[in-house]
Parts: C-alpha cells; sequence; structure tokens
C-alpha cells in the first residue's frame, strides 16, 4: 500500500500514511474543508431558505 499523500511505502506507525507529516497534511485537508462529499442536498437546503424568507415576506 503507498501514502496517498506522497505514494511513497506506508509505514505500520502512520498507516495508511508514510510518517506523521503527511497524516498532518492529510487532517489540514479536512480541517480546512479542502475534501468535501458532494451533496444535492445543499441546493435543497438553499431552495428552502428561499421559500422560507418569500413566506416571511408575505402579509398575513
Amino acid at each position: 500500500m503507498s501514502c496517498p499523500i506522497c505514494n511513497k511505502d506506508t509505514d505500520p506507525k502512520y498507516r495508511p500514511f508514510c510518517s506523521k507529516r503527511c497524516a498532518d497534511l492529510d487532517l489540514a485537508k479536512w480541517l480546512t474543508g479542502s475534501y468535501a462529499i458532494p451533496s444535492a442536498q445543499e441546493d435543497d437546503d438553499e431552495a428552502l431558505s428561499e421559500a422560507l424568507e418569500e413566506e416571511q415576506r408575505k402579509p398575513h
């Protein structure tokens, strides 16, 4: 198995990474939002938010 960051052989101590440096780089990517799982729900949330705002503007 190779390190997903630099493609060197992995070290059992830091598996699946080769070193603490690569493990920390990967963690930093997660914490800064560089990695993201695409979701269609974001569009749904935006549409719902717009609908709620429009509903609040209407007189009751």
